[in-house]
């Protein structure tokens, strides 16, 4: 197996993926319309809705000499090879940032303590494992996912078809009962059984009980509705899922859940059997990512409004002109507009200037933030906004109105022979950014 590490947003020589030239091959200016398929998982799902992420973005861009990486991040693998993308704010070669945001968006327990099988060609698709309770519960708020399916019946009421052969060979001599057969719903199905060999897989795993605790209402709801589940039809039930993917718009939830389920399923055979034909990993837009982990740590004193989802929007005139800023205070008196940022802090201008006084305008804002990933101990650096013009000779400052780029300092720490010690120490070191970050910003 060749493993290669890389960054998003990063520019380097072809010579420096020559060690999975297949893997390459197959990623190289494809878009991820092109490359989304049954085996490769995009965060957010929803690509042409998503700010920064569209369908004709490429994993891996071919510049004259060189490959760039855009802003996806995550883990990558065909036949046997695998590249890991680490976020560029990284500060070690063990990933441990891009974990933590993983964790801490999606309330995943800690993957390093909990996976004792965890390697750096696999750990990733684990991750596929650990997504399971969100997409479960998803799904199952629209109920229990049924389909059509033929039932036999032999009994003296009579509600379908009669099968005359079963007939004759069940009811012969002849006793009241009539063999037939009937087309009705049923909560037992192909879907529903991927579902349970799923939970049966995880359940053996190391982190199982951390996995399904969460989940725990779920899963006896799928337990109770596969009443007929038997662990060797594992595979044909996965053959009938992969042979009929769900299709209605009403069940699209129960969509993604049997593309995750059948991932997980098979990762595990491919890993063993030597690699899938297809590119199969998970993918995460760091953009997205970085701002809903901004909102695990100040959404208690701010308004989420999101595009991707199209929740919150506000209108910037009277007829038009939908927006959606990243974080709008909940305090009325002093509003504060704020803006999140995956990237340094000499990237953030120009548009993003101009971006964030429309905001504050249009909220009456005295004070506009971007939060960004730091590597230093420096928190805030402050703009104040201009008045006046150069031609008439009276431009000044007003102290009034500001913005300041206010950077989270993404921790260092030592190289451990231990990968679960070192993220444990990664974790500690971020819970003191988060409070540094939190006294700054709601001083």
């Amino acid at each position: 197996m060749m493993l290669k590490t890389t960054r998003d947003n990063q520019r380097e020589l072809k010579e420096h993926y020559k060690d999975i030239p297949k893997l390459t091959n197959k990623l190289v200016n494809q878009t991820l319309t092109q490359l989304k398929n049954d085996h490769l998982f995009i965060f957010p799902e929803i690509i042409a809705n998503a700010d920064g992420l569209t369908a004709d973005q490429m994993v891996l861009r071919s510049i004259n000499e060189d490959y760039q990486t855009s802003n996806l991040a995550g883990f990558i693998g065909y036949q046997d090879e695998r590249l890991i993308i680490q976020s560029r704010f990284e500060r070690s070669a063990n990933n441990y940032f891009l974990q933590y945001l993983i964790e801490r968006v999606f309330d995943m327990p800690n993957l390093m303590a909990l996976n004792t099988e965890a390697q750096r060609d696999r750990l990733g698709f684990d991750l596929l494992a650990f997504l399971l309770p969100l997409y479960l519960k998803k799904a199952l708020r629209k109920g229990l996912f049924k389909t059509y399916g033929r039932r036999q019946y032999n009994d003296s009421n009579i509600r379908g078809t009669i099968d005359v052969a079963r007939h004759i060979r069940q009811n012969s001599p002849f006793i009241g009962n009539i063999a037939y057969n009937q087309r009705e719903f049923s909560y037992e199905n192909e879907v529903t059984l991927l579902i349970r060999h799923t939970i049966e897989f995880i359940r053996n795993k190391s982190y199982g009980k951390a996995v399904l605790g969460k989940i725990s209402d779920e899963v006896a709801t799928i337990v109770v509705a596969t009443k007929h589940y038997e662990d060797y039809d594992r595979r044909t039930i996965i053959t009938k899922n992969k042979e009929n993917p769900i299709r209605h718009a009403y069940y699209r939830e129960y969509r993604s859940l049997q593309r995750l389920c059948l991932m997980i399923l098979q990762f595990e055979k491919q890993r063993i059997g030597g690699g899938s034909q297809q590119v199969q990993g998970i993918l995460f837009d760091c953009a997205w990512l970085w701002e809903e982990y901004i909102n695990q740590l100040i959404g208690p004193w701010f308004y989420h409004p999101m595009n991707k989802s199209r929740v919150g929007g506000q209108y910037l005139f009277d007829r038009g002109g939908l927006i959606y800023p990243d974080f709008i205070s909940r305090v009325q008196e002093q509003r504060i507009i704020a803006d999140a940022k995956y990237k340094p802090q000499g990237n953030i201008g120009n548009q993003d200037y101009l971006q964030l006084v429309a905001y504050m305008a249009r909220f009456d804002a005295q004070q506009g933030y971007y939060i960004y990933p730091n590597h230093t101990d420096e928190l805030v650096t402050p703009l104040h906004l201009r008045q006046g013009v150069t031609y008439e000779d009276n431009v000044s400052v007003r102290e009034s109105v500001m913005i300041a780029k206010l950077g989270l300092k993404i921790p260092e720490v030592r190289a451990e022979t231990d990968d679960a010690v070192g993220y444990q120490a990664f974790k500690e070191a971020m819970k003191k950014s988060e409070e540094n970050f939190l006294t700054s910003f709601l001083k």
